[in-house]
């Protein structure tokens, strides 16, 4: 007769066979740490996240909003880095340069926003200080970006920077050199409030019309009741300010993102 007892005997080994079948299978830890660089003589300090141990991974550059290296852009980094990436928040304004307010950062944001060039060359040092931490398949990288970062990505993809694809959470459309995105070497992925009052339907409209013109590879997503920042929390929940987070909106992007993740920037292939 099978007692209890013996039923657990038997049990037991296969209990111990689960337990190291799942261990090998655990996502690994995340691991999280500044990341100093410069570009020209400017000291720059992004933050970089990880699945420990791992190596050869794709990457995502993740690009700030217009008030720099905040908590959101390096919780955005870790969340991506438990999807099994490895994730750069970049720094553009330069280590020690943070804005205090919407005035000081309206000043900083609208310098890079009238100097592509600069603008260009800080993400593009990301790009470079990411490639060389070894720890990238740096043919499998893409960079996104919200709001101003959201710009800064974009101008990243025109200036023929060697990416898979290129995101935009509620950033600015417009640049001064739309013939610039026949250099775009990847698929495009626009996330855009449907009510954002500071990114305009005419800049919309000519946003399409450059994509159309150099036949790219293009999706732009709008989200009806959204104004700008929708994944922003500080951005406070009154949409009458034209900026303001939109729980259902960040949610719905961030499903988007992880799709485009999954088909341009595969793990394990």
């Amino acid at each position: 007769m099978l007692t209890m007892k013996s039923l657990a005997a038997l049990l037991l080994p296969l209990v111990a066979i689960t337990s190291i079948a799942d261990a090998a299978h655990a996502a690994p830890a995340i691991k999280s740490e500044p990341l100093e660089y410069t570009q020209g003589d400017q000291k720059l300090e992004g933050y970089l996240a990880f699945p420990e141990g791992k190596k050869n991974l794709p990457a995502v550059i993740l690009v700030h909003d217009w008030m720099g290296m905040t908590e959101n852009v390096k919780e955005r980094a870790l969340q991506v880095a438990g999807l099994g990436y490895v994730a750069l928040a970049a720094d553009i304004y330069g280590k020690g340069n943070q804005p205090k307010d919407g005035k000081e950062a309206s000043g900083l944001a609208g310098k890079f926003k009238a100097d592509r060039t600069l603008l260009r060359a800080r993400a593009k040092a990301a790009l470079d200080v990411l490639i060389k931490t070894g720890k990238v398949n740096s043919s499998k990288i893409i960079v996104l970006g919200y709001c101003f970062g959201g710009t800064t990505a974009l101008e990243l993809a025109r200036s023929g920077a060697d990416l898979r694809g290129v995101v935009s959470f509620h950033g600015g459309l417009a640049t001064p050199n739309p013939a610039d995105a026949k250099a775009i070497k990847g698929r495009v992925l626009v996330m855009h409030g449907a009510d954002d009052p500071f990114v305009k339907a005419e800049e919309v409209a000519a946003f399409e019309k450059e994509m159309r013109d150099a036949g790219l590879d293009w999706e732009l997503i709008k989200f009806g009741g959204a104004v700008h920042s929708f994944t922003i929390k500080d951005a406070g929940n009154d949409p009458s300010k034209g900026a303001a987070y939109n729980e259902k909106a960040d949610h719905r992007s961030w499903e988007e993102l992880k799709r485009f993740l999954a088909d341009v920037v595969p793990l394990g292939r």
